[in-house]
């Protein structure tokens, strides 16, 4: 059940955006061991005019640039899946988009079952109720 927040540099683009989703479901089932069903993603596009590293524009680095975030369930992961995870989505990124800054972002954030959920139901229920 996780939700994958993106943030892209660059123009948006429908069939960017469907190979960026299918890359993101295809690691968060594979190495997270995630239902696709579960998965949700959003994508944004920023102007490289408008993102920064360094005090320079991404335009003037010449680089693109991609911050994401993805929740889970916390204690539903190990150390090394989620290394794997950062080390797959960031290279597939650099696939995606080319010439990808070093200061490019994937965050897995590890939330308390009690606080998370959807559905209206939280995953501590979901476990307590299983």
């Amino acid at each position: 059940m996780p939700i994958l927040n993106v943030k892209v540099s660059g123009k948006a683009s429908p069939e960017r955006s469907q190979t960026i989703a299918h890359m993101l479901s295809h690691h968060t089932q594979d190495i997270l061991h995630k239902k696709p069903e579960l998965t949700a993603i959003t994508i944004n596009y920023i102007d490289p005019e408008h993102w920064f590293v360094g005090g320079q524009t991404l335009l003037a680095h010449n680089q693109s640039s991609v911050y994401m975030d993805i929740k889970v369930t916390d204690e539903t992961n190990t150390k090394d899946e989620k290394a794997a995870y950062i080390q797959a989505v960031f290279k597939s990124f650099a696939d995606i988009l080319g010439d990808l800054h070093p200061e490019s972002y994937i965050y897995v954030e590890d939330v308390r079952a009690a606080a998370y959920g959807y559905g209206g139901l939280t995953q501590e229920y979901r476990y307590q109720h299983a």
